[in-house]
């Protein structure tokens, strides 16, 4: 897809002297298009790390999880949110990140501890935050009906034709118990 990788290229480009403010606070960020399995960065660089459903598209999770290792220095904190496998059952698709189970790499929390620990994090805290989900797409199926229609901008844009359906697979896999968005935070040693 060259025309999608020149739209990021160029947008990551433009906004790599960017600042972040937050309050009185500045911060200086840099942004940097690649791999989370091949990050071009030196071991031991950064003081935390966290990854924002993400790991849904990445089968190795093995892999993620020793490259974010050895990006971070000891003691730094690692926090995931990801759409996670919580109970039996197939999953309906299309779904937000991917259009069948081909392209699907949803696994439990097991999984991502047991990669994370082979990878010299300590998990401090897990979190199912199915409950939180189920409210937010209740309250969110409320606001689109009240308004008779999505916004003209929104999420749904990003998502495509289907945009309807992937959230509808999503809402209901998720009251099936067969997923829920996971909030895992990991210490390196």
């Amino acid at each position: 897809m060259p025309g999608r990788w020149n739209r990021s290229h160029s947008r990551i480009h433009r906004d790599r002297t960017g600042a972040l403010r937050l309050g009185r606070a500045q911060y200086r960020i840099s942004l940097h298009l690649g791999s989370a399995l091949s990050m071009p960065f030196a071991d031991g660089v950064f003081d935390g790390a966290y990854m924002l459903h993400v790991g849904m598209n990445i089968e190795v999770k093995s892999k993620l999880c020793s490259e974010v290792s050895r990006v971070l220095r000891p003691g730094a904190v690692f926090g995931i949110y990801d759409v996670m496998r919580i109970g039996e059952g197939e999953l309906s698709y299309p779904v937000p990140w991917a259009t069948t189970a081909a392209s699907s790499f949803v696994v439990e929390p097991a999984h991502y501890r047991s990669a994370l620990q082979a990878a010299g994090f300590a998990v401090i805290a897990e979190l199912s935050r199915r409950d939180f989900a189920v409210t937010f797409y209740d309250q969110f199926r409320a606001r689109i009906m009240a308004a008779g229609g999505p916004p003209p901008l929104g999420i749904h844009v990003l998502m495509g034709r289907n945009a309807s359906d992937k959230i509808q697979n999503m809402i209901q896999n998720v009251a099936s118990g067969h997923v829920a968005p996971v909030e895992l935070i990991a210490r390196k040693a």
